[in-house]
């Protein structure tokens, strides 16, 4: 498929309420109103693509770039391909699908969570906050006083980040609280000390959440699911034993 014939199929799949909606949130003009399902629906059928995926990108359309960063092959892309597309970005949502699909996928995440989190544009600090939390969630072997510098980071500069900075801060410091135990209390600790985040999500309903609640939740969460684990285990073994 060429980057012409996605695009057809991306306006065909488009819709003014979805167009509404993505409007409110910052997706700008350039934009189909395709929903996030019907994308992966389409990047499940093209595959991966990188030359695709690049020129679906040149557009500058917003549901193009979301294609883009579901086809995109991370493996043949570098730094300077990373910051190229990330420096096109002022859409949040797209920030995110970004990190999620294709930054996070190139090996360097470290050097390159502690690049662009120093950066004083909101989109690139975002994705750097953004790769600070998947740190946290899928690199084990990291060290805590790693995580503790990023909580006193976020502890003092949270107050002056920019907004969708601050969003991506709170979700690292939940990340970071759910890693081990010393983490949390020390997470817990820092969230107590900033306070509320306010972050302006405009016309939508979206919120940040409140790091404390919502670490005990998900901790919570986890242990429950645990115990039954361990219920279904033991029952299991008990009805092999008769």
């Amino acid at each position: 498929m060429d980057a012409r014939t996605a695009l057809a199929e991306l306006e065909a799949a488009g819709t003014e309420t979805n167009r509404a909606i993505y409007l409110r949130h910052g997706a700008g003009e350039n934009q189909y109103g395709v929903s996030f399902k019907d994308l992966r629906a389409i990047a499940k059928r093209i595959g991966k693509d990188q030359v695709l995926a690049r020129g679906l990108w040149s557009t500058g359309n917003a549901d193009a770039r979301l294609l883009a960063c579901l086809v995109a092959e991370p493996a043949r892309m570098d730094e300077e391909d990373l910051d190229a597309w990330l420096g096109d970005i002022s859409y949040y949502a797209l920030v995110d699908v970004f990190v999620a699909e294709v930054a996070s996928q190139v090996p360097g995440l470290r050097p390159r969570m502690e690049r662009w989190t120093r950066s004083a544009r909101d989109w690139t600090a975002q994705a750097g906050w953004d790769l600070a939390a998947v740190l946290a969630a899928r690199d084990p072997d990291l060290p805590d006083r790693f995580f503790l510098e990023l909580l006193a980071k976020i502890e003092h500069e949270i107050g002056q980040a920019g907004n969708r900075t601050r969003h991506a801060m709170n979700g690292a410091l939940i990340a970071i609280g759910l890693r081990n135990e010393e983490l949390c209390d020390e997470a817990l600790a820092a969230a107590s000390l900033i306070g509320p985040v306010v972050v302006d999500h405009g016309e939508t309903g979206c919120v940040t959440p409140p790091a404390i609640p919502y670490i005990r939740k998900t901790l919570a969460y986890r242990e429950a699911q645990a115990e039954k684990r361990a219920a279904k285990a033991k029952a299991k073994a008990t009805a092999g034993a008769r």
